[in-house]
């Protein structure tokens, strides 16, 4: 009989190719580059209620 896991530890403990890990943690880097990158492009921008 299996034992009773909760599932946090389940998707822990879920295997992963390395080849799997690496793409998504690219995919994550890419997106906060992005993220940043946008940021940066509204740095000065008037965002106040008056401005809509």
């Amino acid at each position: 009989m299996e034992a009773i896991m909760p599932v946090a530890q389940k998707v822990v403990a879920a295997p992963t190719s390395p080849r799997a890990f690496i793409v998504r943690h690219a995919a994550l880097f890419a997106a906060a580059v992005l993220f940043v990158f946008v940021l940066s492009l509204t740095y000065g921008l008037d965002l106040s209620p008056g401005f809509f």
